[in-house]
C-alpha cells in the first residue's frame, strides 16, 4: 500500500479549514471537511470524470503512445493547467512534441502558449533544416534551436504590444493615456490589440519535450517548476527501476535560482523578497509576466489603461516600485538532452503532482507505478483496466498512486471534499509517453 501523504492545500493560508469530522482511516488526523467514502468502482469513475484521460499514438506505425490527464477535483475551480501532445511534420518527418503548462494569475497566456509554441518550434526546425539541407543536426544544434524558439516566442509577447507605440517603452511618452486607451481597447474592431495586451498581464510555466523522428534523442526544455522524469529498467528483468529527475525547479525554493536573480541585479536587495521575485511571484523563469520583464512604465501606461481595467492597482505598485533594472524573470529555458538507448517512460508533470506526493514520495510513487506497468501481476492494483491494454491510461494510473493508491479513504477524501467554493489541491497535469 502507498499511504497517502498529508493533504497540501492549494492556498497555504487556508490550511486550517474548519469542518465537521468525517470518516477517516486514521483517527489521529486533524478534523476534515465533509467528504464521501467511495466504492472502488466509483473511485475510478470519479477519477475519469475529473481528470479526463486521453491517449495519443505517436511515431511511425503508431509504435509509441502518450497518455495525459488534467486534474482538478473542485468543480467550481477552472484549471489553469494545459498539456499538449502532438507531432510536428518537418520535411515529411515527424518530431514528437509533448508538454505541460501551469498558468498563473489567469488562463489567457497559458492558453496562447500551449496552442502556439508547437507551431513556433516547428518553424524553427524547418529553418534549421533549410539552412543545412541533408545534414542531420547535432544534439547541441537542436538544443540551441529549441532555446531560440522559446525565447523568440516570449519576446514577441511584449514587443507585439510595444510595436503599437513605436517599438519601445521610451516611445510611450509620445502618447497620452487617452491615445493609449484608444489603441489597445479595440474590442469594437475585433480586439486584436486588446488580446495582445492581455497576454502581457499573465504568465505560465512550461515543460516541453521533443523527440526526433528516429526516436533516438530526447530534448526537454523547462521554464518554471513543472518536473520531468525518466523511468528506466535497472536490470534486464525490469524488476528494478531507476527514476532520473531531469529538471530543476525555477522558483524561490531553489537557492541557485535566487542567487542567479540576485547576481543579475547587484545593489538591489529587494529583487527577491521572501523567496519571491520583487516580493510578488514565485517562478523565476516563465512565459509572459511582462510587468517583471519591462520597465514599470509598460504596466502603468499600457496595462493600467486596458479595459475593463484594474479596480485596485496597489498590489501592482507594491512590486513595481522595486522594478529598477528589468528583466527579473527570464524565458531562457533549461535544456536537457538524453540519448534514448533503452525502452523508457518519460513523465512530464505540473507542480500539482509534486504537491500530491509531498515531494519526498515522488521517487517511490514513480518506481511503484513503473513496476506495475510492466508486471503481469502487479503487487499494487492501481487501475481497473488490464496493464498495457488500450483501455489503460498510464497518466491516470500514476495520478491514482499519487492520490494514495489503494488507500480508498485518502483518495475519496481528495476527490469529494465538500468545499464548493475553493480548490483544495493544486491543478495537476501529467503527460507520460513511451520512448
Amino acid at each position: 500500500m502507498l499511504a497517502h501523504a498529508p493533504l497540501k492545500w492549494a492556498d497555504p493560508e487556508d490550511s486550517d479549514i474548519p469542518g465537521e469530522q468525517s470518516a477517516t482511516s486514521d483517527d489521529s488526523e486533524p478534523p476534515w471537511p465533509p467528504y464521501t467514502l467511495l466504492e472502488e468502482s466509483d473511485v475510478w469513475r470519479e477519477l475519469r470524470m475529473l481528470a479526463r484521460p486521453h491517449s495519443t499514438p505517436l511515431g511511425p506505425e503508431e509504435k509509441f503512445k502518450a497518455d495525459s490527464i488534467n486534474f482538478q477535483p473542485a468543480l467550481s475551480s477552472k484549471t489553469q493547467d494545459r498539456y499538449v501532445v502532438t507531432q510536428l511534420e518537418v520535411n515529411g518527418r515527424l518530431w514528437a512534441f509533448t508538454g505541460v503548462f501551469d498558468g498563473h494569475l489567469g488562463d489567457v497566456t497559458v492558453e496562447h502558449v500551449s496552442h502556439h509554441l508547437p507551431i513556433i518550434v516547428r518553424e524553427f526546425l524547418i529553418e534549421e533544416e533549410a539552412a543545412n539541407p541533408g545534414v542531420t543536426p547535432a544534439a547541441d544544434i537542436i538544443s540551441a534551436c529549441f532555446t531560440k524558439a522559446i525565447t523568440a516566442f516570449d519576446d514577441a509577447i511584449a514587443h507585439d504590444v510595444l510595436d503599437l507605440f513605436g517599438g519601445s517603452v521610451d516611445k510611450l511618452d509620445d502618447y497620452t493615456d487617452s491615445q493609449i486607451r484608444e489603441i489597445i481597447n479595440d474590442q469594437h474592431k475585433g480586439g486584436a490589440n486588446w488580446q495582445k495586451a492581455r497576454l502581457c498581464m499573465y504568465g505560465t510555466t512550461a515543460l516541453v519535450a521533443l523527440v526526433d523522428p528516429e526516436n533516438q534523442n530526447l530534448w526537454v526544455a523547462n521554464l518554471g517548476d513543472c518536473e520531468a522524469f525518466l523511468a528506466s529498467p535497472s536490470s534486464k528483468t525490469q524488476s528494478g527501476w531507476t527514476v532520473e529527475a531531469l529538471t530543476a525547479t525555477h522558483n524561490g525554493d531553489n537557492p541557485a535560482e535566487i542567487e542567479r536573480v540576485r547576481k543579475t541585479h547587484p545593489g538591489e536587495p529587494e529583487c527577491v523578497v521572501d523567496n519571491r521575485v520583487l516580493g510578488a511571484i514565485a517562478p523565476t523563469r516563465c512565459f509572459g509576466d511582462i510587468p517583471f520583464k519591462q520597465p514599470p512604465a509598460f504596466t502603468r501606461r499600457i496595462l493600467y489603461n486596458l479595459f475593463p481595467g484594474f479596480h485596485n492597482t496597489s498590489p501592482w505598485e507594491e512590486f513595481l516600485v522595486r522594478n529598477q533594472t528589468p528583466p527579473y524573470i527570464t524565458a531562457e529555458p533549461q535544456i536537457i538532452h538524453r540519448r534514448l538507448d533503452l525502452p523508457r517512460f518519460l513523465i512530464l508533470a505540473s507542480d500539482g503532482f509534486s504537491a500530491l506526493c509531498d515531494g519526498v514520495r515522488q521517487q517511490r510513487v514513480i518506481e511503484s507505478w513503473a513496476r506495475s506497468m510492466v508486471s503481469k501481476n502487479p503487487p499494487e492494483t492501481v487501475t481497473d483496466s488490464a496493464p498495457g491494454s488500450r483501455a489503460d491510461n498510464m497518466a491516470l494510473r500514476l495520478l491514482r498512486l499519487a492520490l494514495g493508491g489503494d488507500d480508498r479513504f485518502g483518495v475519496s477524501r481528495l476527490l469529494t471534499l465538500d468545499l464548493p467554493n475553493d480548490s483544495w489541491i493544486d491543478d495537476t497535469s501529467i503527460v507520460i509517453r513511451t520512448i
